[in-house]
Protein backbone atom coordinates (compact mmCIF):
# COMPACT_ATOMS: atom_id res chain seq x y z
CA UNK A 1 0.00 0.00 0.00
CA UNK A 2 3.23 2.43 0.61
CA UNK A 3 4.08 1.70 -2.60
CA UNK A 4 1.17 2.90 -4.10
CA UNK A 5 1.46 6.30 -2.58
CA UNK A 6 4.52 6.62 -3.49
CA UNK A 7 3.64 6.05 -7.23
CA UNK A 8 2.02 9.46 -7.42
CA UNK A 9 5.48 10.81 -6.44
CA UNK A 10 7.49 12.18 -9.49
CA UNK A 11 10.55 10.18 -8.69
CA UNK A 12 8.66 7.26 -9.47
CA UNK A 13 8.02 5.84 -12.74
CA UNK A 14 4.57 5.79 -14.41
CA UNK A 15 3.61 8.81 -12.05
CA UNK A 16 2.14 10.74 -15.05
CA UNK A 17 -0.27 7.97 -15.26
CA UNK A 18 -1.31 8.13 -11.65
CA UNK A 19 -2.08 11.71 -11.31
CA UNK A 20 -4.06 11.88 -15.03
CA UNK A 21 -6.30 8.99 -13.29
CA UNK A 22 -6.34 10.99 -10.22
CA UNK A 23 -7.51 14.24 -12.04
CA UNK A 24 -10.54 11.87 -13.70
CA UNK A 25 -11.48 10.71 -10.48
CA UNK A 26 -12.17 14.24 -9.29
CA UNK A 27 -14.18 15.08 -12.59
CA UNK A 28 -16.27 11.89 -11.92
CA UNK A 29 -16.71 12.82 -8.38
CA UNK A 30 -17.97 16.20 -9.20
CA UNK A 31 -20.04 14.95 -11.89
CA UNK A 32 -21.87 12.11 -10.04
CA UNK A 33 -22.63 14.42 -6.76
CA UNK A 34 -23.71 17.26 -9.21
CA UNK A 35 -25.79 14.47 -11.22
CA UNK A 36 -27.28 12.73 -8.50
CA UNK A 37 -28.45 16.00 -6.34
CA UNK A 38 -29.98 17.36 -9.56
CA UNK A 39 -32.18 13.74 -10.98
CA UNK A 40 -32.40 12.02 -7.52
CA UNK A 41 -33.59 14.94 -5.36
CA UNK A 42 -34.28 17.80 -7.18
CA UNK A 43 -36.30 16.32 -10.32
CA UNK A 44 -37.64 13.86 -9.04
CA UNK A 45 -41.02 13.15 -7.94
CA UNK A 46 -43.83 10.63 -7.50
CA UNK A 47 -45.57 11.02 -10.79
CA UNK A 48 -48.64 8.65 -10.30
CA UNK A 49 -49.32 10.64 -7.19
CA UNK A 50 -48.74 13.90 -8.26
CA UNK A 51 -50.88 13.40 -11.61
CA UNK A 52 -53.54 12.01 -9.67
CA UNK A 53 -54.15 14.99 -7.97
CA UNK A 54 -53.74 17.28 -11.12
CA UNK A 55 -56.66 14.89 -12.20
CA UNK A 56 -59.29 15.69 -9.44
CA UNK A 57 -58.31 19.36 -9.68
CA UNK A 58 -59.13 19.52 -13.68
CA UNK A 59 -62.17 17.32 -13.17
CA UNK A 60 -63.37 19.74 -10.83
CA UNK A 61 -62.48 22.31 -12.56
CA UNK A 62 -60.52 23.90 -10.28
CA UNK A 63 -57.79 24.77 -12.96
CA UNK A 64 -56.28 27.34 -10.27
CA UNK A 65 -55.30 24.97 -7.51
CA UNK A 66 -53.89 22.74 -10.16
CA UNK A 67 -51.38 25.75 -11.37
CA UNK A 68 -50.55 26.31 -7.23
CA UNK A 69 -49.64 22.26 -7.24
CA UNK A 70 -46.85 22.40 -9.95
CA UNK A 71 -45.95 25.76 -8.20
CA UNK A 72 -44.98 23.88 -4.91
CA UNK A 73 -42.83 21.75 -7.18
CA UNK A 74 -41.67 24.08 -9.68
CA UNK A 75 -37.82 23.02 -9.52
CA UNK A 76 -39.03 19.74 -10.48
CA UNK A 77 -38.99 18.58 -14.19
CA UNK A 78 -42.64 17.05 -14.59
CA UNK A 79 -44.27 19.98 -12.70
CA UNK A 80 -42.49 22.38 -14.84
CA UNK A 81 -43.97 21.10 -17.95
CA UNK A 82 -47.49 20.42 -16.58
CA UNK A 83 -47.45 24.13 -15.56
CA UNK A 84 -46.87 25.40 -19.00
CA UNK A 85 -49.60 23.23 -20.21
CA UNK A 86 -52.18 24.40 -17.66
CA UNK A 87 -51.13 28.19 -17.74
CA UNK A 88 -51.89 28.09 -21.57
CA UNK A 89 -55.25 26.32 -21.04
CA UNK A 90 -56.51 29.01 -18.03
CA UNK A 91 -55.69 31.95 -20.03
CA UNK A 92 -57.41 30.20 -22.92
CA UNK A 93 -59.77 27.60 -22.25
CA UNK A 94 -60.32 27.81 -26.43
CA UNK A 95 -57.12 27.65 -27.74
CA UNK A 96 -57.32 24.35 -28.59
CA UNK A 97 -55.30 21.07 -28.79
CA UNK A 98 -52.48 21.88 -31.02
CA UNK A 99 -51.98 24.94 -28.69
CA UNK A 100 -51.71 23.12 -25.42
CA UNK A 101 -49.85 20.05 -26.78
CA UNK A 102 -46.94 23.33 -28.36
CA UNK A 103 -46.81 25.09 -24.72
CA UNK A 104 -46.14 21.27 -23.48
CA UNK A 105 -43.51 20.20 -26.31
CA UNK A 106 -41.84 23.72 -25.50
CA UNK A 107 -41.36 23.18 -22.07
CA UNK A 108 -40.36 19.75 -22.45
CA UNK A 109 -37.38 20.62 -24.82
CA UNK A 110 -36.10 23.01 -22.16
CA UNK A 111 -36.17 20.73 -19.10
CA UNK A 112 -34.66 17.34 -21.62
CA UNK A 113 -31.63 18.61 -22.07
CA UNK A 114 -30.91 19.82 -19.16
CA UNK A 115 -32.17 16.15 -17.32
CA UNK A 116 -29.58 14.66 -19.55
CA UNK A 117 -26.36 17.16 -19.39
CA UNK A 118 -23.35 15.76 -18.28
CA UNK A 119 -23.99 12.81 -17.72
CA UNK A 120 -22.71 11.01 -20.63
CA UNK A 121 -19.07 12.58 -19.34
CA UNK A 122 -19.42 9.63 -16.48
CA UNK A 123 -19.23 7.26 -19.31
CA UNK A 124 -16.32 9.00 -20.93
CA UNK A 125 -14.35 9.11 -18.17
CA UNK A 126 -15.17 5.17 -17.36
CA UNK A 127 -13.17 4.65 -20.73
CA UNK A 128 -10.77 7.02 -20.57
CA UNK A 129 -9.64 5.67 -17.03
CA UNK A 130 -9.85 2.10 -18.16
CA UNK A 131 -7.51 3.12 -21.00
CA UNK A 132 -5.12 5.65 -19.31
CA UNK A 133 -4.68 2.39 -16.61
CA UNK A 134 -3.57 -0.01 -19.98
CA UNK A 135 -1.41 2.74 -21.09
CA UNK A 136 0.25 2.73 -17.47
CA UNK A 137 0.18 -1.41 -17.90
CA UNK A 138 1.95 -0.93 -21.29
CA UNK A 139 4.78 1.08 -20.08
CA UNK A 140 5.31 -1.01 -16.99
CA UNK A 141 5.91 -3.91 -19.06
CA UNK A 142 8.10 -2.25 -21.57
CA UNK A 143 9.85 -0.98 -18.30
CA UNK A 144 10.13 -4.58 -16.83
CA UNK A 145 11.46 -6.29 -20.59
CA UNK A 146 13.87 -3.29 -20.53
CA UNK A 147 15.33 -4.02 -17.30
CA UNK A 148 15.72 -7.75 -18.20
CA UNK A 149 17.68 -6.83 -22.03
CA UNK A 150 19.73 -4.16 -20.22
CA UNK A 151 23.47 -5.36 -20.53
CA UNK A 152 26.34 -4.75 -17.57
CA UNK A 153 23.67 -5.15 -14.71
CA UNK A 154 23.84 -7.41 -11.92
CA UNK A 155 21.31 -9.79 -11.07
CA UNK A 156 20.14 -8.02 -8.02
CA UNK A 157 19.51 -4.79 -10.31
CA UNK A 158 18.17 -6.33 -12.95
CA UNK A 159 15.56 -8.12 -10.34
CA UNK A 160 14.91 -4.51 -8.70
CA UNK A 161 14.24 -3.14 -11.65
CA UNK A 162 12.12 -5.64 -13.29
CA UNK A 163 10.13 -5.58 -9.77
CA UNK A 164 9.34 -2.20 -10.40
CA UNK A 165 8.07 -2.16 -14.18
CA UNK A 166 5.90 -4.77 -12.83
CA UNK A 167 4.79 -2.54 -9.79
CA UNK A 168 4.16 0.55 -12.78
CA UNK A 169 1.89 -1.75 -14.61
CA UNK A 170 0.06 -3.31 -11.90
CA UNK A 171 -0.37 0.30 -9.88
CA UNK A 172 -1.61 1.88 -12.85
CA UNK A 173 -3.82 -1.32 -14.09
CA UNK A 174 -5.46 -0.91 -10.31
CA UNK A 175 -6.02 2.74 -10.07
CA UNK A 176 -7.92 2.67 -13.80
CA UNK A 177 -9.95 -0.24 -12.75
CA UNK A 178 -10.97 1.91 -9.50
CA UNK A 179 -11.80 5.29 -11.45
CA UNK A 180 -13.77 3.50 -14.43
CA UNK A 181 -16.08 0.77 -12.50
CA UNK A 182 -17.31 3.66 -10.06
CA UNK A 183 -17.74 5.84 -12.95
CA UNK A 184 -19.83 3.47 -15.08
CA UNK A 185 -21.58 2.54 -12.32
CA UNK A 186 -22.56 5.97 -11.74
CA UNK A 187 -23.39 6.32 -15.33
CA UNK A 188 -25.94 3.60 -15.44
CA UNK A 189 -27.57 4.64 -12.14
CA UNK A 190 -28.15 8.35 -13.39
CA UNK A 191 -28.71 7.44 -16.96
CA UNK A 192 -31.73 4.64 -16.08
CA UNK A 193 -33.23 7.37 -13.73
CA UNK A 194 -32.77 9.77 -16.45
CA UNK A 195 -34.63 7.87 -18.91
CA UNK A 196 -37.75 7.28 -16.68
CA UNK A 197 -38.45 10.53 -15.51
CA UNK A 198 -38.39 11.79 -19.19
CA UNK A 199 -40.75 8.39 -19.78
CA UNK A 200 -42.93 9.65 -17.00
CA UNK A 201 -43.03 13.17 -19.15
CA UNK A 202 -44.51 11.27 -21.95
CA UNK A 203 -46.66 9.50 -20.37
CA UNK A 204 -47.63 12.11 -18.02
CA UNK A 205 -47.96 14.85 -20.72
CA UNK A 206 -49.98 12.98 -23.23
CA UNK A 207 -52.52 12.24 -20.39
CA UNK A 208 -52.89 15.66 -19.47
CA UNK A 209 -53.19 16.83 -22.90
CA UNK A 210 -56.43 14.03 -23.02
CA UNK A 211 -57.65 15.36 -19.80
CA UNK A 212 -58.05 19.33 -20.94
CA UNK A 213 -59.32 17.82 -24.43
CA UNK A 214 -61.64 15.99 -22.89
CA UNK A 215 -62.84 19.32 -20.10
CA UNK A 216 -62.80 21.46 -23.28
CA UNK A 217 -65.67 19.32 -25.29
CA UNK A 218 -67.78 19.14 -21.62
Amino acid sequence: MTEFWQSFTPGWSGWAFMWILLLAAAFMIAIVIERSVYIFVKSNINAPRFMAQIRRFIEAGEHKKAISLCGQFEDKALPQIILRGLIKFTKNPKAGFRTIQNAVDEGTLEVIPKLQARTNYLAMIGNVATLIGLMGTIYGLILSFRSVSAPGIDVAEKSRLLAHGIAVAMNTTLFGLAVAIPSIMAYTMIHNKTIQIIDEIDEHTVKLINMIATEDKR
